[in-house]
């Protein structure tokens, strides 16, 4: 697991509008928080995002972007981000290379299956790209209000 004092792992990954974000298009220069989520248009997930959305403004005022990232393809999130007004970037994450990098794939038994999922997880990245929180197995609601009064110690 990722943990505060690690550089964040570097990524590339296409936006719902298929438009490449890589984490070095932030830094150095913005605080960055990634929230990884299990998938677009679940209560939770829908919950999350739409906190965060809501509370974009803010964080932009602590010059910190927040990017949301899921397993979903790039149609999804577009679809997702319309139906619910979500703001923030959502980034398309099919290959799960950058679950794997920052260590938020989980296997789970559902139906006496055993199948890889992504656990919740978010990291709080400074400006010189280093992880200073790392939150494993988070709770969706009321989580982006947690994250936010992080970033203003920053």
């Amino acid at each position: 697991m990722l943990k505060p004092g690690d550089k964040a792992p570097g990524f590339e990954l296409p936006d719902a509008d298929m438009e490449i974000v890589r984490l070095d298009d932030y830094s150095p220069g913005r605080n960055v928080v990634l929230y990884f989520y299990v998938r677009d248009d679940t209560p939770g997930c829908t919950a999350e995002a739409i906190e965060f959305s809501d509370l974009e403004a803010e964080f932009a005022a602590l010059d910190c972007v927040v990017l949301g990232v899921s397993r979903d393809d790039c149609i999804s999130h577009g679809v997702f981000r319309d139906k619910h007004g979500i703001s923030v970037r959502l980034l398309a994450d099919k290959e799960c290379l950058s679950c794997r990098v920052y260590e938020v794939l989980v296997e789970r038994e559902v139906d006496g299956v055993m199948r890889t999922g992504v656990q919740r997880s978010t990291f709080v990245i400074d400006r010189q790209g280093i992880v200073r929180h790392a939150l494993y197995g988070v709770a969706a609601k009321g989580h982006a209000e947690e994250v936010l009064n992080l970033v203003k110690e920053l």
